[in-house]
């Protein structure tokens, strides 16, 4: 199946615009810094059209609260904001305080999108880029890369960052299972989990509900790409994904994704599902996952034979990826629904 428009062009660009950081950072640190401006220009496109109402919204509050910040996420059209007065665009004005005002422009955005952010760590690259000369340069080259919804679409910004996802972990020498599904390889799977009396059932549901669950979730591919096919088959199915993501960096851009997609950031937790379960005691439709067989777990295997040896086969370590809390599970080899 053909990618998505929008999709390979992109990735090049980003590419190319890398070998700036050729010098200041080593090569296994770009993907630190490449992500995650493409994550904040990604923000930066989505909010473009709505940035003034925004602005002049937010100039009639003396504080923003949670009151407040739900008005602004309306006026916004979207479960994130910035009430920065910069924009891409208009930061490269003053080259002078540039990285000051880049810093400013990050604090502006609404907490969840902070929070995403901040798991990057940018505060310390900025200030590596600006000393280097070479904040300005990379940059513009990000507002040159057009990133609106209208002209690459949500399925193409996911192709996007696991393709440079990949590549930056080759680059790095990343450990094999930290590698990502191919969106091709995940149609199938969900093809597969969503197939006889759950294809039947979806189709033939007037307003069918539907939970999907990953929890190995890197950055959101398996669940959107679900949430899509069941929506293709039944346009009247509501889909909620829920997925853990242990990798900080992968799990900031699923978290983004979800938030332009207008689901609540909640439903994307970070940390590893099987010591510290963000979603103990729920109950999921759908189960599938790719999860990092070539990670060594040695190090967090303490807890696990733990939580085994008190709970047994009803423990989340036991359970296959969540297989007995499901109807359809399309997962791991230790999976009892294989």
């Amino acid at each position: 199946m053909a990618s998505p428009q929008g999709f390979e062009d992109k990735v090049a660009f980003v590419w190319k615009v890398a070998d700036t950081l050729r010098g200041t950072f080593r090569q296994h640190e770009y993907g630190q810094v490449m992500l995650p401006l493409l994550v904040l220009r990604r923000m930066d496109a989505v909010l473009v059209d709505t940035k003034p109402a925004v602005l002049a919204k937010a100039k009639t509050f003396e504080t923003i609260a949670a009151p407040q910040a739900m008005m602004l996420k309306k006026v916004a059209g979207q479960r994130f904001y910035n009430i920065s007065r910069f924009t891409f665009t208009s930061l490269l004005s003053d080259d002078k305080a540039l990285a000051e005002n880049l810093s400013n422009y990050i604090r502006g955005l609404s907490n969840d999108a902070y929070v995403v952010m901040e798991a990057y760590n940018l505060d310390d690259k900025i200030a590596r880029m600006d000393r280097a000369g070479i904040l300005y340069r990379l940059l513009a080259d990000f507002a040159d890369l057009d990133l609106r919804p209208s002209v690459v679409s949500n399925e193409a910004m996911g192709y996007i960052f696991e393709d440079l996802l990949r590549r930056f972990s080759e680059m790095s020498n990343e450990t094999a299972g930290e590698h990502y599904t191919p969106r091709e390889v995940i149609r199938l799977m969900v093809e597969l989990l969503v197939g006889g009396e759950a294809h039947r059932e979806l189709v033939e549901n007037p307003l069918p509900v539907r939970t999907v669950y990953d929890p190995a979730a890197g950055t959101g591919g398996m669940l959107m790409t679900a949430m899509e096919h069941m929506r293709a088959l039944n346009p009247e199915t509501e889909v909620k994904v829920y997925g853990q993501e242990l990798n900080d960096e992968t799990w900031a851009i699923a978290q983004s994704d979800l938030m332009m997609q207008d689901i609540d950031p909640k439903q994307m937790r970070n940390g590893n599902s099987l010591t510290q379960d963000a979603f103990s005691g729920e109950h999921f439709d759908f189960v599938l996952a790719n999860p990092p067989y070539g990670v060594n777990w040695a190090g967090y295997a303490a807890p696990i034979k733990e939580e085994h040896a008190k709970q047994g086969m009803t423990g989340a370590s036991a359970r296959g990826c969540r297989a007995r809390r499901t109807a359809h599970c399309c997962s791991c080899s230790t999976c009892s629904r294989r």
